[in-house]
Formats: C-alpha cells, structure tokens, sequence
C-alpha cells in the first residue's frame, strides 16, 4: 500500500495532534491533594459528605462538584465538518477542538463523547442518560433531518441547556451580521428579500431566527440541491414545508434575480458571476461554505463594487466563526445555572454581538490580527474572535435574557455588571 504524500501544511496537523502527547484536551485537578488530610477530604471518607448532601438536594451538585462548568460535547459523527458522515470515532479530533475553544475561550470545561448510535432514539436515549454529569450540552456534527428531532426530543426530556451548534451557533452569527452589514447597505431585515443555499441544519435553523429577528417569510427563498423549495414539491421534510413558497421561481438563478441577501451554507462555487450580477443594487453575500466559498471574494468583487461580503474563513474580511458564540452563549447560560438556552437568549447574543462590532476596536485586537486601523463599516460587520471583550458583553446579556424569561436558576453573578 503506497503511503500518501502530505503537504507541510497536513503534516503541520498531523504532527499538532499526535505531540508532544496524542489530542488536545486533558483533566485538571482544582484542589490540593499532597497530604493525607486532603486525600481523605477529595476522597473517603470526606466525600461522603457532599454525596449525602445533593442526595437531600440535587441543586447541590452545582455547589460541590464542577457540573456548572462542564459541558459535554456530544456527535454521532454523521456531519463532520464538510467531510460528511467519517463515523463518531473519526469525529473525536473535531470534538477535543471544541472543547480547546471553549476552555480557551470561555474558561468552560468539556468532556467530549462519542456516540455510536444506530438509530436517532438510541442516541437521544444515550445522552439522556449521562445528562445529570453535565451543565449543559453542545450537539455537533449531527446530519439533518435527525438533528432537528435529537435536539427537540433532549430539549424536552431535560433541564439543562441543549444547543445545537451547528444550527444556532451559525445562526447567531450570521444574525448579527446581516443586521450590521443591511445597516450599511440602507436596508432593513423586514423588507430584505433573502436567499439560502442549503437546506440543512444551519440553513433551516438560520433563516428560523431570522424570522424571529424580523424578516417576512415570504421574504426567504430557500435552495436545496433540487432547486428552490415550493409548494408543488413532494419530496419536502416537515422543516423544509415551512418555508415552502408558492412561485415559479425554480433555479439558484431564478431565486438570486432581485435578492438583497445571499445566505451560502452549501458548498465550493456554486453561485455563478451571472447569478451574483443579478441580486438588487447593494447586496449582502454570506457565502459560507469552507475551506471554499459559494463564491470567491476576489471573483464576486470583480462583478460587484457594491457589495458587503462575509465568507467562513479567517483569511478575508468579515469571518462568520461559530466561536464568537458558543463558548460565550454556554458562559452566560452556566454562569446563571439556566435550564435551557431559549430563543430570547439567542436573539440576546445577537444583539449583543452586533453591538460590539459598532464600537472602537483596542490596540491589542489590532496587534492580534496585523492592523493598524479597523472600525465598523464593509469588512468589518462581525467583531474578531480573539476579541477580549466578547467575554464581558456576550455572556451577561445571555444571562439577562435568561433571569427575564424565567429559566435562570441561580442568583446574578456578582462579576456581572448590575442586572
């Protein structure tokens, strides 16, 4: 069997993964335990004490043991990253990656799980299960339709957050900056004519929060790979039929003719120069899909000069990354001890994301990313992921939301600016 020849760039991963010891994450002790008096407190016979006091009362269990920091991220592996269905073991890189982010991040610690499920039921049913060890749980990488139905059936059965990632995290992002870029472009959300190319979970789950931001739903034209979903087809899912329109609309083409906002979360090259050309006078191009876009910045600016564009990568304007949400979402989540990240609290991370990109930008982001100057406007609609104010604005307005609907169980944090 011939060996592959790598490039210096998947060596460089490879060789990131496996050294100085194999993955990214490991456990930590938090307390002491060089003597034999701390010995007998972390283990028996002192440890019988905190057992017996959340067996009086569960709630406990967030006082003595780190469950109101741990989050447990959770796949089958059936949608890993743009490589489809690798299986849960061939995911597991994916999910220590997550966990390097959230601790990074959000200082939240994470157990990353593996699921071998062979049904939606059994996966739901194992994760149920394990739920008491965790503060909240992050699904990822779950193909759809199935993830819609895990995530509903785990939101239901538990009372802890359940967050989808790759659902609403990409939907919190591309919230944000949409309402930003449209404030430059002189649109507006409710009036916006919208397009989005994939139909799958972040697809379906993006133009939902739109919808609650403020956008018509008879605005919203949704593409999958057979064209444009309406109302004479007969092969939709029950989350497609929701945005099922009754046109004559029938091609990508067809659908971008007159649109103000192209939305991509599907894959390499599939807008053509002709379709760009004919969105309406100042368009919003997200197009997504990595490591290539929909479109090409360097190809869609040669057609037009009057567009805001943001792509999925690190190496053009206008990042839309899913870490600029959920390690700060679980943060404000955890940090209150809520029992479910609801759509208030969602659409409070918006706001509180496209706030942040409106104000002045510090020295020590510019110094991050090489720049001398940045401020809101065309290439800067989203704020930077290593921006160190993400921390202190994003998880106090998730938390507020929370006290405000009625899911937050634990008193204001009293590092929180005052409720």
């Amino acid at each position: 069997m011939t060996t592959p020849t790598l490039t210096a760039r998947e060596q460089a991963a490879l060789d990131y993964h496996s050294q100085p010891m194999p993955g990214k994450i490991a456990t930590a002790i938090t307390k002491p335990c060089a003597t034999q008096a701390e010995l007998s407190l972390a283990y028996t016979p002192g440890v019988a004490v905190p057992v017996l006091a959340i067996k009086d009362d569960p709630a406990a269990a967030y006082r003595y043991t780190g469950k109101g920091n741990l989050v447990a991220v959770i796949s089958d592996g059936t949608a890993v990253l743009g490589l489809g269905n690798v299986g849960p073991l061939a995911g597991k890189p994916v999910m220590e990656g997550k966990g390097v982010l959230f601790k990074r991040f959000a200082n939240v610690d994470v157990f990353d799980i593996e699921v071998q499920a062979e049904s939606p039921q059994a996966f739901i049913d194992t994760v149920a299960r394990i739920a008491p060890t965790f503060g909240g749980i992050n699904l990822e990488d779950i193909a759809a339709p199935h993830c819609f139905e895990i995530e509903a059936a785990l939101q239901a059965r538990l009372d802890i957050p359940v967050f989808h990632d790759d659902q609403h995290g990409t939907a919190i992002i591309i919230g944000a900056g949409l309402l930003n870029a449209l404030e430059l472009q002189g649109k507006s959300l409710a009036e916006a004519r919208i397009v989005c190319l994939g139909a799958g979970a972040a697809g379906i789950a993006s133009m939902n929060l739109l919808v609650a931001l403020g956008a018509m739903r008879e605005n919203i034209t949704l593409v999958d790979r057979k064209g444009v979903i309406h109302s004479g087809r007969d092969d939709l899912s029950v989350y497609k039929q929701q945005f099922a329109l009754t046109t004559e609309r029938r091609t990508l083409l067809d659908a971008m003719t007159g649109a103000d906002v192209f939305i991509g979360v599907s894959g390499p090259d599939l807008v053509s120069r002709e379709a760009l050309a004919a969105m309406a006078p100042r368009p919003v191009v997200f197009a997504l899909s990595n490591p290539v876009p929909e479109i090409r910045p360097e190809v869609a600016r040669e057609v037009r000069d009057d567009l805001i564009m943001a792509t999925g990568r690190s190496d053009y304007p206008n990042q839309v990354n899913n870490v600029l949400g959920f390690p700060f979402i679980f943060r404000g989540a955890l940090d209150v001890q809520a029992k479910s990240i609801n759509r208030e609290m969602q659409i409070a991370a918006v706001e509180a994301l496209r706030q942040l990109a409106h104000e002045p930008v510090p020295a020590e982001v510019l110094q991050a990313y090489g720049l001398e100057s940045l401020s809101f406007g065309p290439d800067y609609i989203i704020p930077k992921p290593f921006d160190p104010r993400l921390i202190t604005h994003v998880p106090p307005a998730v938390a507020r939301a929370a006290v405000v609907t009625g899911v937050a169980r634990a008193p204001w944090p009293a590092h929180y600016p005052p409720l």
